[in-house]
Protein backbone atom coordinates (compact mmCIF):
# COMPACT_ATOMS: atom_id res chain seq x y z
CA UNK A 1 0.00 0.00 0.00
CA UNK A 2 1.55 3.59 -1.37
CA UNK A 3 1.89 6.08 1.12
CA UNK A 4 -1.41 7.88 2.71
CA UNK A 5 -1.87 11.35 0.97
CA UNK A 6 -4.24 14.39 2.07
CA UNK A 7 -6.64 13.27 -1.18
CA UNK A 8 -7.08 10.06 0.83
CA UNK A 9 -8.23 12.30 4.19
CA UNK A 10 -10.57 14.34 2.05
CA UNK A 11 -11.95 11.08 0.12
CA UNK A 12 -12.79 9.58 3.80
CA UNK A 13 -13.92 12.40 5.09
CA UNK A 14 -16.25 13.15 2.53
CA UNK A 15 -14.46 16.71 1.74
CA UNK A 16 -12.01 18.88 -0.72
CA UNK A 17 -8.80 18.72 -0.78
CA UNK A 18 -8.46 22.54 -0.08
CA UNK A 19 -10.62 21.58 3.10
CA UNK A 20 -8.87 19.14 4.72
CA UNK A 21 -5.96 22.20 4.16
CA UNK A 22 -7.96 24.77 6.04
CA UNK A 23 -9.23 22.42 8.81
CA UNK A 24 -5.57 21.77 10.13
CA UNK A 25 -3.67 24.93 9.02
CA UNK A 26 -6.89 27.41 10.51
CA UNK A 27 -6.64 29.27 7.15
CA UNK A 28 -10.56 29.80 6.78
CA UNK A 29 -13.50 29.57 9.40
CA UNK A 30 -14.14 26.16 9.12
CA UNK A 31 -17.22 24.69 11.54
CA UNK A 32 -15.99 22.43 14.54
CA UNK A 33 -18.20 19.18 13.13
CA UNK A 34 -15.83 19.55 9.55
CA UNK A 35 -13.04 19.52 11.66
CA UNK A 36 -14.07 16.93 13.89
CA UNK A 37 -14.60 14.84 11.18
CA UNK A 38 -11.16 15.64 9.29
CA UNK A 39 -9.51 15.22 12.55
CA UNK A 40 -11.16 11.56 12.64
CA UNK A 41 -10.44 10.64 9.25
CA UNK A 42 -6.63 11.55 9.69
CA UNK A 43 -6.49 9.55 12.75
CA UNK A 44 -8.35 6.56 11.14
CA UNK A 45 -5.64 6.47 8.02
CA UNK A 46 -2.97 7.61 10.39
CA UNK A 47 -1.98 10.41 8.53
CA UNK A 48 -0.12 13.33 9.73
CA UNK A 49 0.77 16.34 7.75
CA UNK A 50 4.35 17.59 6.66
CA UNK A 51 5.35 20.53 8.39
CA UNK A 52 8.02 21.79 6.13
CA UNK A 53 4.81 21.41 3.16
CA UNK A 54 2.21 22.82 5.35
CA UNK A 55 4.73 25.57 5.89
CA UNK A 56 5.66 25.95 1.90
CA UNK A 57 1.86 26.12 1.09
CA UNK A 58 0.63 28.80 3.83
CA UNK A 59 4.50 31.00 3.89
CA UNK A 60 4.33 30.33 8.05
CA UNK A 61 6.10 28.88 10.62
CA UNK A 62 2.53 27.90 12.25
CA UNK A 63 4.19 28.87 15.26
CA UNK A 64 3.32 31.90 17.60
CA UNK A 65 5.69 33.26 19.75
CA UNK A 66 6.32 34.46 23.64
CA UNK A 67 9.11 36.03 25.24
CA UNK A 68 9.78 36.17 29.03
CA UNK A 69 12.17 38.76 30.66
CA UNK A 70 11.80 37.71 34.06
CA UNK A 71 14.23 36.28 36.62
CA UNK A 72 13.64 32.59 36.52
CA UNK A 73 12.92 32.24 39.97
CA UNK A 74 9.89 34.82 39.51
CA UNK A 75 8.60 32.05 36.69
CA UNK A 76 8.99 29.40 38.73
CA UNK A 77 7.41 30.46 41.20
CA UNK A 78 4.17 32.48 40.27
CA UNK A 79 1.29 30.27 39.16
CA UNK A 80 -0.08 32.70 36.59
CA UNK A 81 2.65 31.52 33.78
CA UNK A 82 1.77 27.87 33.69
CA UNK A 83 -1.47 28.21 33.45
CA UNK A 84 -1.94 31.25 30.88
CA UNK A 85 0.22 28.67 28.72
CA UNK A 86 -2.05 26.01 29.12
CA UNK A 87 -4.87 28.45 28.44
CA UNK A 88 -2.96 29.21 24.91
CA UNK A 89 -1.89 25.77 24.45
CA UNK A 90 -5.23 24.75 24.21
CA UNK A 91 -6.20 27.50 21.81
CA UNK A 92 -3.15 26.63 19.06
CA UNK A 93 -3.91 22.49 20.25
CA UNK A 94 -6.85 22.96 17.26
CA UNK A 95 -4.23 23.91 14.53
CA UNK A 96 -1.38 21.82 15.62
CA UNK A 97 0.36 25.08 15.92
CA UNK A 98 3.39 25.40 17.84
CA UNK A 99 4.51 27.65 21.12
CA UNK A 100 7.72 29.51 20.71
CA UNK A 101 8.82 30.04 24.17
CA UNK A 102 11.59 32.07 25.38
CA UNK A 103 13.19 33.23 28.59
CA UNK A 104 15.62 35.96 28.30
CA UNK A 105 17.64 38.03 30.74
CA UNK A 106 17.72 41.60 29.44
CA UNK A 107 16.18 44.21 26.78
CA UNK A 108 18.83 43.37 24.19
CA UNK A 109 18.21 39.56 24.08
CA UNK A 110 14.39 40.37 24.13
CA UNK A 111 14.34 42.35 21.21
CA UNK A 112 16.85 39.88 19.24
CA UNK A 113 14.22 37.24 19.92
CA UNK A 114 11.43 39.24 18.69
CA UNK A 115 13.56 40.47 15.38
CA UNK A 116 14.07 36.63 14.74
CA UNK A 117 10.71 35.79 15.57
CA UNK A 118 9.71 38.21 12.87
CA UNK A 119 12.48 36.95 10.07
CA UNK A 120 10.24 33.64 10.28
CA UNK A 121 10.44 31.95 13.63
CA UNK A 122 6.89 32.94 14.62
CA UNK A 123 3.82 34.18 12.87
CA UNK A 124 3.13 36.29 16.15
CA UNK A 125 3.63 37.51 18.88
CA UNK A 126 1.40 37.59 22.92
CA UNK A 127 2.98 40.48 24.90
CA UNK A 128 2.71 40.19 28.44
CA UNK A 129 4.42 41.92 31.28
CA UNK A 130 3.00 45.03 29.70
CA UNK A 131 4.76 48.27 30.98
CA UNK A 132 3.41 52.05 31.26
CA UNK A 133 5.51 52.85 28.42
CA UNK A 134 6.48 50.29 26.46
CA UNK A 135 9.24 49.84 23.88
CA UNK A 136 8.03 46.53 22.67
CA UNK A 137 4.72 47.56 21.24
CA UNK A 138 6.49 50.23 18.17
CA UNK A 139 9.03 47.82 17.72
CA UNK A 140 6.37 45.08 17.14
CA UNK A 141 4.37 47.42 14.88
CA UNK A 142 7.53 48.11 12.76
CA UNK A 143 8.80 44.77 12.30
CA UNK A 144 4.97 44.30 10.61
CA UNK A 145 4.01 41.23 12.99
CA UNK A 146 0.87 40.07 14.29
CA UNK A 147 0.59 40.87 18.38
CA UNK A 148 -1.65 40.43 21.20
CA UNK A 149 -1.18 42.37 24.05
CA UNK A 150 -2.59 40.98 27.42
CA UNK A 151 -2.51 43.98 29.93
CA UNK A 152 -4.67 47.15 29.97
CA UNK A 153 -2.51 48.97 28.27
CA UNK A 154 -3.67 52.51 27.45
CA UNK A 155 -1.46 54.32 24.49
CA UNK A 156 -2.12 54.35 21.22
CA UNK A 157 -1.16 51.22 19.29
CA UNK A 158 -2.64 48.81 16.52
CA UNK A 159 -2.98 45.40 18.14
CA UNK A 160 -5.58 43.45 19.60
CA UNK A 161 -5.71 43.29 23.16
CA UNK A 162 -6.95 40.94 26.06
CA UNK A 163 -7.91 43.52 29.52
CA UNK A 164 -8.90 42.70 32.95
CA UNK A 165 -10.12 45.07 35.73
CA UNK A 166 -7.24 44.63 38.43
CA UNK A 167 -8.51 47.70 40.14
CA UNK A 168 -11.95 45.94 41.18
CA UNK A 169 -10.56 43.31 43.04
CA UNK A 170 -8.24 45.80 45.33
CA UNK A 171 -11.71 48.12 45.73
CA UNK A 172 -13.52 45.37 47.12
CA UNK A 173 -10.48 44.17 49.18
CA UNK A 174 -10.27 47.00 50.95
CA UNK A 175 -14.17 47.90 51.16
CA UNK A 176 -14.28 44.38 52.80
CA UNK A 177 -10.92 45.37 55.51
CA UNK A 178 -12.58 48.68 56.04
CA UNK A 179 -16.19 46.78 57.03
CA UNK A 180 -13.99 44.37 59.80
CA UNK A 181 -12.53 47.52 61.43
CA UNK A 182 -9.35 48.26 59.42
CA UNK A 183 -7.93 51.71 58.92
CA UNK A 184 -4.28 51.42 58.15
CA UNK A 185 -4.07 49.02 55.20
CA UNK A 186 -0.93 48.70 53.45
CA UNK A 187 -0.20 47.38 49.71
CA UNK A 188 2.93 45.82 48.77
CA UNK A 189 2.93 46.30 44.68
CA UNK A 190 4.58 44.61 41.97
CA UNK A 191 6.93 46.89 40.00
CA UNK A 192 4.92 49.72 39.36
CA UNK A 193 6.53 50.01 35.84
CA UNK A 194 4.05 47.26 35.10
CA UNK A 195 0.41 48.39 33.87
CA UNK A 196 -1.43 45.90 35.76
CA UNK A 197 0.97 46.52 38.80
CA UNK A 198 -0.10 50.29 38.80
CA UNK A 199 -3.55 49.48 38.48
CA UNK A 200 -3.81 47.96 41.56
CA UNK A 201 -1.72 50.06 43.28
CA UNK A 202 -3.65 53.07 41.76
CA UNK A 203 -6.74 51.49 42.85
CA UNK A 204 -5.42 51.39 46.50
CA UNK A 205 -4.32 55.30 46.78
CA UNK A 206 -7.52 56.04 45.29
CA UNK A 207 -9.75 53.99 47.67
CA UNK A 208 -7.27 54.76 50.93
CA UNK A 209 -6.24 58.75 50.23
CA UNK A 210 -2.64 58.38 50.61
CA UNK A 211 0.65 56.31 49.47
CA UNK A 212 1.98 56.65 52.44
CA UNK A 213 1.68 52.61 53.30
CA UNK A 214 2.60 51.57 49.57
CA UNK A 215 5.24 49.76 49.16
CA UNK A 216 7.02 48.48 46.09
CA UNK A 217 8.13 44.79 45.45
CA UNK A 218 9.16 42.40 42.52
CA UNK A 219 7.03 39.36 43.17
CA UNK A 220 9.52 37.42 44.83
CA UNK A 221 9.48 36.10 47.69
CA UNK A 222 12.38 37.92 49.50
CA UNK A 223 10.78 41.36 48.45
CA UNK A 224 7.60 40.30 50.35
CA UNK A 225 9.89 39.79 53.34
CA UNK A 226 11.79 43.12 53.36
CA UNK A 227 8.89 45.45 52.18
CA UNK A 228 6.72 43.80 54.93
CA UNK A 229 9.61 44.08 57.68
CA UNK A 230 9.47 47.85 56.77
CA UNK A 231 6.37 48.28 57.20
CA UNK A 232 6.15 46.25 60.64
CA UNK A 233 8.54 48.52 61.96
CA UNK A 234 6.80 51.44 61.47
CA UNK A 235 5.93 53.21 64.76
CA UNK A 236 1.89 52.82 63.69
CA UNK A 237 2.13 49.77 61.54
CA UNK A 238 -0.54 48.67 59.17
CA UNK A 239 -3.41 46.21 60.91
CA UNK A 240 -3.60 44.67 57.46
CA UNK A 241 -1.25 44.48 54.10
CA UNK A 242 -2.44 43.71 50.79
CA UNK A 243 0.41 42.19 48.23
CA UNK A 244 0.28 41.99 44.46
CA UNK A 245 0.92 38.23 44.32
CA UNK A 246 0.35 35.20 46.74
CA UNK A 247 4.36 34.78 46.79
CA UNK A 248 5.12 38.08 48.34
CA UNK A 249 1.80 37.39 50.93
CA UNK A 250 3.02 34.40 51.75
CA UNK A 251 6.63 35.15 52.61
CA UNK A 252 4.87 38.69 54.32
CA UNK A 253 2.52 36.60 56.32
CA UNK A 254 5.49 34.03 57.57
CA UNK A 255 7.59 36.97 58.97
CA UNK A 256 4.77 38.48 60.78
CA UNK A 257 4.15 35.41 62.18
CA UNK A 258 8.17 34.87 63.08
CA UNK A 259 7.63 38.30 64.88
CA UNK A 260 4.63 36.91 67.36
CA UNK A 261 1.97 38.67 65.29
CA UNK A 262 -1.15 36.04 65.06
CA UNK A 263 -3.09 36.33 61.36
CA UNK A 264 -5.37 37.54 61.04
CA UNK A 265 -6.39 39.00 64.53
CA UNK A 266 -3.02 41.14 64.63
CA UNK A 267 -2.55 41.52 60.22
CA UNK A 268 -4.57 40.90 57.70
CA UNK A 269 -3.44 39.19 54.76
CA UNK A 270 -4.20 39.18 51.01
CA UNK A 271 -2.43 38.14 48.04
CA UNK A 272 -3.22 38.13 44.17
CA UNK A 273 -3.06 35.44 41.66
CA UNK A 274 -4.48 32.45 44.17
CA UNK A 275 -1.65 30.22 44.05
CA UNK A 276 -2.87 26.25 44.80
CA UNK A 277 -1.56 26.11 47.81
CA UNK A 278 -3.39 29.29 49.03
CA UNK A 279 -6.52 28.03 49.99
CA UNK A 280 -4.23 24.85 52.39
CA UNK A 281 -2.36 27.34 54.13
CA UNK A 282 -2.80 27.80 58.11
CA UNK A 283 -4.48 30.48 58.40
CA UNK A 284 -5.93 29.96 54.70
CA UNK A 285 -4.82 33.25 52.06
CA UNK A 286 -7.04 35.32 51.13
CA UNK A 287 -6.68 35.77 47.23
CA UNK A 288 -7.83 36.67 43.70
CA UNK A 289 -8.42 34.50 41.31
CA UNK A 290 -7.31 35.80 37.40
CA UNK A 291 -8.00 32.45 35.67
CA UNK A 292 -4.97 33.25 33.17
CA UNK A 293 -6.17 30.35 31.46
CA UNK A 294 -8.85 32.25 30.54
CA UNK A 295 -6.38 35.23 29.17
CA UNK A 296 -4.41 32.82 27.21
CA UNK A 297 -7.13 31.22 25.38
CA UNK A 298 -8.39 35.00 24.21
CA UNK A 299 -5.06 35.60 23.61
CA UNK A 300 -4.30 32.94 21.68
CA UNK A 301 -7.86 33.20 19.55
CA UNK A 302 -7.38 37.17 18.95
CA UNK A 303 -4.05 36.08 17.41
CA UNK A 304 -4.94 33.53 15.33
CA UNK A 305 -7.58 35.75 13.65
CA UNK A 306 -4.84 38.58 13.24
CA UNK A 307 -2.39 36.32 11.91
CA UNK A 308 -5.47 35.70 9.22
CA UNK A 309 -5.80 39.33 8.62
CA UNK A 310 -8.41 40.37 11.02
CA UNK A 311 -8.92 43.56 12.50
CA UNK A 312 -7.37 44.40 15.77
CA UNK A 313 -10.10 44.73 18.72
CA UNK A 314 -10.19 44.48 22.51
CA UNK A 315 -11.68 41.52 24.64
CA UNK A 316 -12.56 42.45 27.95
CA UNK A 317 -11.80 39.24 30.43
CA UNK A 318 -14.47 39.45 33.41
CA UNK A 319 -12.01 36.95 35.69
CA UNK A 320 -11.16 38.59 39.01
CA UNK A 321 -12.38 36.86 42.02
CA UNK A 322 -11.91 37.16 45.68
CA UNK A 323 -11.89 34.50 47.67
CA UNK A 324 -12.59 35.40 50.83
CA UNK A 325 -10.82 33.00 53.18
CA UNK A 326 -9.11 33.31 57.17
CA UNK A 327 -6.09 35.63 56.86
CA UNK A 328 -8.71 38.69 56.22
CA UNK A 329 -11.82 37.08 58.49
CA UNK A 330 -12.20 38.70 61.90
CA UNK A 331 -11.94 42.44 62.94
CA UNK A 332 -9.43 44.25 63.09
CA UNK A 333 -7.28 44.32 66.60
CA UNK A 334 -7.38 47.82 68.80
CA UNK A 335 -3.35 48.40 67.73
CA UNK A 336 -0.60 46.73 68.22
CA UNK A 337 -0.11 43.84 71.10
CA UNK A 338 3.77 44.30 71.27
CA UNK A 339 3.79 41.62 74.24
CA UNK A 340 3.00 39.40 70.98
CA UNK A 341 6.29 40.76 69.37
CA UNK A 342 9.83 38.98 69.39
CA UNK A 343 12.45 41.35 70.08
Amino acid sequence: MGRTTIADVAREAGVTKATVSHALSGNRPISQETRAKVLAAAERLNWVPSQSARSLATRRANAIGVVLARDPEVIANDSFFPAFIAGVESVLAETETALLLQVVPDRDAEERAYRSMSHGRADGAILLDLRVEDWRVPLLAGLGMPTVLVGAYDQTHDFSCVRTDDGAPMRELIEHLRAHGHSRIAHVSGPLDYVHSKARADAYVEAVGDAALLREGDFTAGSGRERTAELLALPERPTAILYSNDTMAIAGLSLARSQGLVVPTDLAVAGFDDDHLSAHLSPSLTSVSSDPAARGRAAARLLRDSILGAAPRTELIDCNIVHFRESTSGPASAGPDVSRRTP
